[in-house]
């Protein structure tokens, strides 16, 4: 892949990873509910998830999806339940104290980054989005160095991206009102990953 291409595909990897939808919603509230280390746990469990769907598009896995309608539709019902999980999740939680110290375990942090893989590796819009990027750059003798150059490219600017914006928002003054807005913050990510759910099914 030459320097053109590959500043190609960093631009069009960074406009997906700032596109707003489910990821950015579970960080938001992962990041209120955990802090600073909780958030930056599942940007990278995201970032994971997303450069793992790219290694697998690049070598052949969206070609089995555009193919295979009964795998992609596996794929999409099982990633809107995914969904539909972590919204009633958020619509049920309890108000929290907002004065209540910051508590991170390690199996916290271990069930944030599994939360943003989740999220990203059962997304099958991802799917679509990758065959449409690597479209202009995977060829029928694309080996594994290319592909393995795709799949960091994508996960780390994911990844990064997701992480700034966990940072940011559990920068002081800025985390402790979200955590006094928390409640309306769990209520509104509930409703709007279980929106995405039902359209991800519809």
């Amino acid at each position: 892949m030459d320097l053109s291409s590959y500043l190609a595909l960093v631009a069009i990897a960074f406009m997906g990873a700032v596109s707003p939808g489910p990821s950015l919603a579970l960080i938001i509230r992962n990041t209120v509910q955990g802090g600073k280390a909780y958030g930056v746990a599942t940007a990278l469990g995201h970032g994971m998830g997303v450069g793992v769907y790219a290694l697998l598009t690049a070598v052949g896995l969206s070609l089995l999806l555009s193919s295979s309608p009964m795998l992609f539709d596996l794929i999409r019902y099982t990633g809107a339940a995914f969904l539909a999980y972590l919204g009633v999740k958020s619509l049920m939680a309890k108000p929290a104290d907002p004065n209540a110290p910051l508590l991170l375990h390690q199996s916290k942090g271990h069930k944030g980054a599994a939360e943003g893989f989740l999220i990203a590796f059962l997304n099958p819009h991802l799917a679509l989005f990758f065959i449409a990027l690597f479209s202009q750059f995977v060829h029928s003798d694309t080996g594994w160095s290319q592909a393995l150059l795709m799949m960091l490219t994508v996960g780390t600017i994911d990844a990064l991206w997701y992480c700034l914006v966990a940072v940011l928002l559990s920068t002081g003054p800025v985390l402790a009102w979200l955590r006094l807005k928390g409640h309306w913050i769990d209520r509104i990510s509930g409703v709007v990953l279980l929106a995405l759910a039902i359209k991800a099914i519809l």
